[in-house]
């Protein structure tokens, strides 16, 4: 009896596992613009190979910036949002920081339309910024201060416009509160009083 040996086997291939994604770029754009964000896969046999198809973009504050499902990013509002690209269990993301583009002016209002207060309380100021036609709330990306800078029993966080006051002297103090746009030096002023 013999036997036919049979054609030896070369072995198969098996295609690489994704492992990681690194998305970008992280950087700043102005309201209106764009950005194409890319991915790039890194995968368990040390290879690295750009992800053009089957992967998922989201934005993680739609309100500040969208994502395509192509990867391109639409600035909308000033703030931060984080861009995460995901493909199967795999996932990265990169930081977009969008300013305003074109803007022109600063309104500086209240939130209740009050133009005073009295000690002990507290007050949220709301910076408007003019920028393209368009009215937008950039209270959250301005610096807050106010003229003069230092007020007894009054201060303003720099950060969110939120004016808070302590018990003070008897008398009305009055001054201005100052919203300015770091990027341009462009700022708007209201006049405010703190009474007994």
């Amino acid at each position: 009896m013999v036997l036919a040996l049979l054609p030896g086997c070369e072995g198969f291939f098996v295609d690489p596992v994704l492992t990681g994604i690194t998305v970008g770029p992280s950087t700043t754009i102005q309201t209106g613009n764009t950005i194409q964000m890319t991915a790039v896969g890194t995968y368990n046999d040390g290879s690295q190979q750009k992800i053009s198809s089957n992967i998922y973009w989201s934005s993680s504050t739609p309100s500040v910036a969208t994502v395509s499902k192509s990867g391109l990013v639409t600035g909308t509002a000033p703030g931060q949002t984080s861009i995460t690209g995901a493909s199967q269990t795999v996932t990265g993301s990169a930081t977009i920081t969008v300013t305003i583009g074109g803007l022109t002016s600063i309104r500086v209002t209240t939130q209740d339309s009050l133009t005073n207060i009295v000690y002990g309380s507290s007050e949220q100021f709301i910076a408007t910024g003019s920028a393209n036609g368009e009215q937008i709330n950039i209270t959250d990306s301005v610096t807050w201060s106010t003229s003069p800078a230092s007020i007894p029993s009054v201060s303003i966080d720099s950060t969110n416009g939120i004016l808070t006051s302590t018990s003070g002297p008897a008398a009305t103090v009055q001054f201005q509160v100052i919203a300015t746009d770091p990027t341009t030096g462009i700022a708007g002023r209201m006049n405010f009083t703190v009474h007994p």
